[in-house]
């Protein structure tokens, strides 16, 4: 048509086809894109990780670990074990309990199994069938189902209480983003896309955003500033530290230049006067951002017309903070960036009270920061110093406590008398801290030698090495907070550290050492949890009923608890796994996967797979990773196969052999016994009822492979029948 004559006039045109394959038409041939390259490969979309995967990746169990039997409370975990059953190998979980009682629980079954995860030694084993244990479960339940009430209270009044939609005016705010000069992870375009949404939703959001440090939490940040500001309200940033303050405030001034909106600083660093007009400029609506430390929270702060609050690693607030925050967070807009979320604010994400935005996805070029963990050396310490002055870069060296500062000073001296040292701390006038950190940033000395002010926030880029002297006095998220403060650009970073220590010491520098993977901040916060309990979720002790279950007994409860009021207040009982003798091999052979640690985490993602679809997957992941599957592992397939349908039929034991099967019910119910009437009829002389009520039915079965197929059958004729009532009821 008239598209192509003008450019046979001699004319140019330009205009962009979605097009997968070119075509000609007279004398114009169109060449598409995968016509010289080929056919473009789309890689399928992952199935979105859920966190609590998360924390499942980092809860194998090893040997000695504290564990909870949802039957019998709290024992000990001995390792994996080979018992022979009904004639085949079948390998179990060896649990020690008080008294020095074994059990010896199928792998099968290890879903009844989760980590206690205390620290101390002081933890006291149940005895194994005694009442003390349900009689604490059962108090606990009752707790558990007053709190989720509040919190489901608290979740609704947020979800009926209406906020103004925020909506960016189209140009501008592509403009703003386009600034970005960086292509966004997929993790990260998720987590803006979700912030979006949330403003515009006409509720007030309240999402947590969890991401490594450096992976680009703080676009999120400043993208929904942009909305905010651009929708006519005002930004309140609120962060730790007063550093912290002037790098956000430096970012947030740099990307909001050019713009008609006004970005202010309030800290200890601003001048009285400044402040002052600040403080008036939020009063009359003049100052439409302003990134400040608490001094925000201070009640003689108004502002004209608050929309969204940005808090930066939330768990560094105190208690009178975190309660001024929750007030705030009734009618505006929240969002909280965290590296490692506090235990609580985890727990609400996962329990799906607040929104939680991942990013998993470490920036292009980013390198892993690698840790080592050493006995004090002076030899090491001056070789990593050294090596990081002649590659251009900059050193931290971090003491816990300011008394340690001197010693560390000359030992500098002494050892590397070749770097020039600076030292900073908490209480030095605010101005002199400003000016040290100002030189180290702009490179003017080789080592920074401070206390853990540094832990939050600080991007210096050339800064690569980071010494911790006595790490084993750092609390898990703080080295873990200390680490993300190097290796933000592309050198890796090296962290040696002084040691004579605790157990609880010692796994946690373990643990640090471990998590390598960029994107860990995620797991260290579970391994934390695990560490210390969550607490309370709505007091302030920070751990309390968990010491009673354990954390991921106490988590499945509360979701369980939260899940059941949501749906009008009934009683879900899911802590229940199904008895299955089917006289097959129930293992994944040794000479397959030797590790024993890795073959537990593998039996716990299979008793933790939702249907065969998940089972398969995870088969053919094992296929991938250790070579081609022995028969033993399709027969487990099999088996979990039979054990989710024996979920949804209510089947509690199943007992198979050459000559038919044994079912018995839970509770001796079945939720649609006119069907199951039915079903036994039909199947004439084969079935009977013993006297306890369980269902006999005769088969020949000579082979395992028999079996396997005919119980799979007949426990899925039985699931469709509750299934049917369940959708008559319905």
């Amino acid at each position: 048509g008239p598209l192509f004559e003008s450019a046979a006039d001699g004319l140019v045109s330009l205009f962009t086809l979605p097009l997968e394959h070119g075509f000609e038409v007279g004398p114009l041939v169109v060449i598409g894109e995968q016509d010289i390259l080929g056919e473009r490969f789309v890689r399928p979309k992952r199935r979105a990780r859920r966190p609590a995967d998360a924390i499942v990746a980092a809860s194998s169990l090893s040997e000695g670990d504290y564990i909870v039997h949802v039957e019998h409370g709290i024992g000990q975990f001995a390792g994996l074990t080979t018992v022979t059953a009904a004639g085949a190998p079948h390998e179990c979980a060896e649990l020690h309990y008080a008294g020095g009682d074994k059990l010896f629980l199928p792998v099968e079954n290890i879903d009844l199994l989760s980590r206690y995860g205390a620290e101390d030694t002081s933890v006291v084993l149940d005895k194994l069938g005694g009442v003390a244990w349900q009689a604490r479960k059962a108090r606990l339940k009752e707790r558990i189902r007053e709190m989720a009430g509040k919190l489901i209270d608290i979740a609704a009044k947020r979800a009926l209480r209406q906020g103004d939609p925020l909506d960016p005016p189209d140009g501008l705010y592509q403009e703003f983003c386009t600034r970005f000069p960086y292509p966004e992870t997929e993790d990260q375009l998720q987590a803006i896309e979700a912030v979006e949404e949330d403003l515009q939703s006409g509720h007030p959001m309240d999402r947590l955003v969890c991401g490594d440090v450096g992976f680009g939490k703080t676009e999120v940040a400043l993208r929904a500033a942009f909305i905010a500001a651009a929708s006519g309200k005002q930004v309140a940033v609120v962060v730790p530290t007063t550093l912290l303050a002037r790098q956000h405030f430096a970012t947030f001034s740099e990307r909001f230049r050019g713009f008609p909106l006004t970005v202010a600083q309030a800290s200890r660093m601003v001048g009285g006067k400044q402040l002052n007009e600040t403080r008036r400029g939020l009063a009359d609506g003049s100052v439409d951002i302003v990134v400040g430390t608490h001094a925000l929270l201070s009640k003689s702060i108004q502002f004209q017309n608050l929309g969204l609050v940005v808090i930066d690693e939330e768990q560094h607030f105190g208690v009178a903070h975190k309660e001024r925050l929750k007030e705030m967070r009734a009618s505006v807009h929240v969002l909280t960036l965290s590296a490692t979320p506090i235990p609580r604010t985890l727990q609400l994400a996962m329990t799906g009270l607040r929104d939680l935005s991942m990013i998993a996805t470490p920036p292009i070029d980013r390198l892993a920061v690698r840790s080592y963990v050493s006995p004090f050396d002076p030899l090491v310490l001056r070789e990593a110093l050294l090596r990081e002055r002649y590659r251009g870069g900059q050193s931290f060296f971090v003491c816990p406590r300011i008394s340690d500062l001197d010693e560390a000073r000359s030992f500098l001296a002494e050892t590397v008398p070749e770097v020039s040292v600076s030292v900073a701390h908490g209480q030095m006038p605010a101005s002199d801290l400003e000016d040290i950190m100002s030189a180290f940033y702009d490179g003017k000395f080789d080592v920074l030698l401070s206390t853990a002010i540094v832990e939050s926030g600080l991007d210096i880029p050339t800064a690569n090495t980071l010494v911790v002297y006595r790490a084993d006095v750092f609390g898990l998220s703080q080295l873990y907070q200390l680490r993300g403060r190097v290796g933000r650009s592309k050198t890796r970073a090296y962290h040696p550290a002084n040691r004579k220590l605790t157990d609880a010491a010692e796994k946690r520098l373990k643990i640090l050492q471990s998590l390598e993977g960029l994107g860990a901040g995620f797991m260290l916060a579970s391994h934390d949890l695990d560490l210390r309990g969550a607490g309370n979720l709505l007091g302030e002790e920070q751990s309390g009923h968990i010491k009673e279950v354990g954390y991921e007994l106490y988590q499945s409860m509360l979701e369980e608890a939260v899940q059941s009021l949501r749906d009008g207040g009934a009683a879900l009982d899911d802590d229940w796994s199904p008895q299955l003798t089917l006289g097959v091999p129930v293992m994944i052979p040794s000479a397959y996967v030797p590790d024993t640690e890795t073959r537990l985490s593998l039996y716990r993602r299979f008793t933790q797979a939702i249907d065969a679809g998940e089972l398969n997957q995870l088969a053919a992941e094992m296929a991938d990773r250790f070579g081609s599957p022995p028969p033993e592992l399709q027969d487990l397939v099999a088996i979990l196969e039979i054990k989710l349908l024996c979920k949804r039929a209510g089947v509690a034991r199943v007992d198979a052999g050459p000559k038919g099967v044994v079912l018995g019910l839970r509770n001796n119910r079945f939720e649609n016994p006119a069907g199951l009437v039915q079903f036994i009829s039909s199947e004439g002389p084969r079935a009977k009822i013993r006297a306890d009520h369980s269902i006999v039915l005769s088969r020949i079965w000579p082979e395992a492979g028999d079996r396997l197929k005919g119980t799979a059958k007949i426990v899925g004729e039985l699931a469709d029948l509750v299934a049917q009532a369940a959708a008559t009821a319905a």
